[in-house]
Order: structure tokens, then C-alpha cells, then sequence
């Protein structure tokens, strides 16, 4: 499969990418697995995606808000493997943080955005473990955050 063509054929652009926020990487390579750190929710015209999913923006925007997530980390695994996806075997695991009220019980339904964008491109390939895991509290305010580990050729 190659993974390029299904970017194209989903009409799919990458956001570009962000560098560190902090006194970290974007993404570091051991052995053949490629970790990712966690992007937060920024929409196509590079502005945060905030607000506490279940008070300030609902289910269906907290998707679109993971799904977003999802394309930050693409962009990032792209830039790791020197702009050629096709080094990337396979996902091993997606985790997803929802900034969301104490009532809010459908995270995993959020974090689908990202598993799903994952999925679409990746096919077998992009199908991963994962968690989906509420938050007080996220990096400046924004909704969801989520990051990932892949297994390179």
C-alpha cells in the first residue's frame, strides 16, 4: 500500500510542522520504532483548537479536534522518516487526551478522529493499540492531545 497515494486519494494536505513548545523532540528513532509526541489540536489555519470537551465544544467537534491530532502526527512521522512514509511498517499505538468535565464519559469516541485519520491512510497497516484518557487540564487550554509510537521497515 502506498501511503502517499491514499493521502492523495483522500484529498488529504498535512498541516506543516510544529517544532517543540519545550525542552523536548518532536519525534525520536530506537532501534525500529518511531515515537511521536503529543500534538495538540490546531485547525487548518494553524489557531488552537480549546475548550473542555462536554462544557465548551461537543463530541463532534472533539473529533474533528483528535482528527486534526492525527494529521500533526503524520506530518511529524513523515518529517522523521526524511518526507517518505513508506519507511513506516506499521502503528503500534495511539493515546489521546480529552480535556473534558468531570461527566464526560465519551473519550474514546473523541480520540476516534485520530484513529480513524490513522486507519484511512495506513489501512491494515494503521491499525494500533490505544488509550483514551480524560484530562483536568491540557497544554495551553486546547481540547484534545494525542500521540503515537510506529514501527519502521
Amino acid at each position: 500500500m502506498n501511503f502517499e497515494d491514499n493521502l492523495k486519494k483522500l484529498n488529504i494536505i498535512l498541516p506543516e510542522a510544529k517544532a517543540p513548545a519545550g525542552n523536548y523532540v518532536a519525534t525520536k528513532i530506537v532501534g525500529k520504532l518511531l515515537y511521536i509526541s503529543g500534538q495538540i489540536s490546531i485547525d487548518e489555519n494553524g489557531e488552537l483548537i480549546k475548550g473542555k470537551v462536554g462544557l465548551d465544544i461537543d463530541t463532534d467537534k472533539a473529533y474533528q479536534a483528535a482528527k486534526r491530532c492525527g494529521l500533526s502526527i503524520v506530518t511529524q512521522a513523515k518529517q522523521a522518516c526524511g518526507g517518505n512514509l513508506s519507511k513506516i511498517k506499521n502503528c503500534i499505538k495511539l493515546t489521546g487526551f480529552v480535556n473534558s468535565t468531570n461527566e464526560f464519559v465519551d473519550q474514546p469516541k473523541v480520540i476516534n478522529g485520530a484513529s480513524d485519520l490513522i486507519a484511512s491512510i495506513f489501512g491494515e497497516a494503521g491499525m494500533h493499540t490505544r488509550a483514551a484518557v480524560s484530562a483536568n487540564s491540557l497544554p495551553l487550554g486546547v481540547s484534545v492531545e494525542v500521540d503515537a509510537i510506529f514501527e519502521l521497515n
